[in-house]
């Protein structure tokens, strides 16, 4: 595993550099919900990310961790736990990584950072769940033996981190 990836929880201060990374790297449908109006990184969009993640992660009462990944310090993308209504101990994992870091190992690290902080945090389960274009978290999820089975439009998966 790489050993120069890292994940940071957000906080103000990283939210910025994580809009500069979004920014720089991604398409907005990547990383966050759809905004209305014209494509691109628009002074409304910019701040429809800000709002997002604060509303999820930086509010009194958040409803996902969410993290910044950072490769040599630098921030490159945001991973995520959700708690799953209805399932006490499992979270859903989210990544996005910016496009320049993509297919170098990044995720691979990334997603055992994730089962790690789930684990860590006394969850039993991680649950995943992909488009079946999305080759990337396929390949991921291959990668540590969790098949992802069609469900309606999307491929799903479990991790137990537990016996």
């Amino acid at each position: 595993m790489r050993s120069d990836v890292t994940l940071h929880p957000l906080d103000r201060t990283r939210l910025r550099d994580l809009l500069h990374a979004a920014v720089e790297d991604a398409d907005p449908l990547e990383v966050m919900p759809p905004v209305p109006g014209p494509g691109g990184w628009t002074t409304q969009r910019r701040a429809a990310f800000v709002r997002f993640h604060e509303s999820r992660s930086l509010s009194a009462c958040p409803v996902e961790t969410t993290y910044v990944i950072a490769v040599s310090g630098r921030v490159v993308g945001a991973a995520r736990l959700c708690p799953v209504e209805g399932r006490d101990g499992t979270v859903e994992a989210g990544v996005w990584i910016g496009r320049s870091h993509r297919g170098t190992g990044v995720g691979t690290a990334v997603l055992e950072l994730l089962l790690d902080q789930a684990r860590a945090s006394g969850c039993d389960e991680v649950y995943v769940s992909t488009t079946p274009r999305n080759s990337a978290v396929r390949a991921l999820m291959a990668g540590i033996g969790t098949e992802l089975v069609p469900h309606g439009d999307e491929l799903v998966g479990r991790v137990r981190l537990t016996d």
